[in-house]
């Protein structure tokens, strides 16, 4: 088992280009789709632990349902996880998880200093 995992969304090409690159050096990820397998509330709080942000830096603030949902007014974390893990499109793409630490994958030059090329 690998322990490198990627959040993918392949309709999206920053995270397409990513994935390209894990496969270029022959690392087998764990693909995780996470539109289609939503990660899971704790799941989130993980990753924000790893990635040491806080949940409106994973957010795709530029999303419509952003404005729509108006998180830009939200002020509590659990909230704005919550609308994540309700409406997975406003996490931000691609992440590249290696053990214990993790990346936005944009530009993919995080990705190539998280996995040391």
């Amino acid at each position: 088992m690998t322990d490198i995992k990627i959040w993918h969304n392949p309709r999206c090409s920053k995270s397409r280009d990513s994935f390209k690159l894990l496969e270029e050096k022959g690392i087998e990820a764990e693909v995780v789709k996470y539109l289609e397998n939503v990660p899971t509330k704790e799941e989130i709080q993980e990753l924000l632990k790893m990635l040491g942000m806080g949940a409106r830096e994973l957010m795709r603030t530029k999303e419509t349902l952003y404005k729509e949902l108006n998180l830009k007014d939200e002020s509590l974390e659990e909230a704005l996880i919550e609308a994540m893990v309700a409406h997975p499109k406003l996490i931000e793409r691609p992440i590249v998880i290696k053990g214990n630490r993790a990346v936005i994958g944009r530009p993919i030059e995080k990705v190539i200093e998280l996995l040391n090329f």
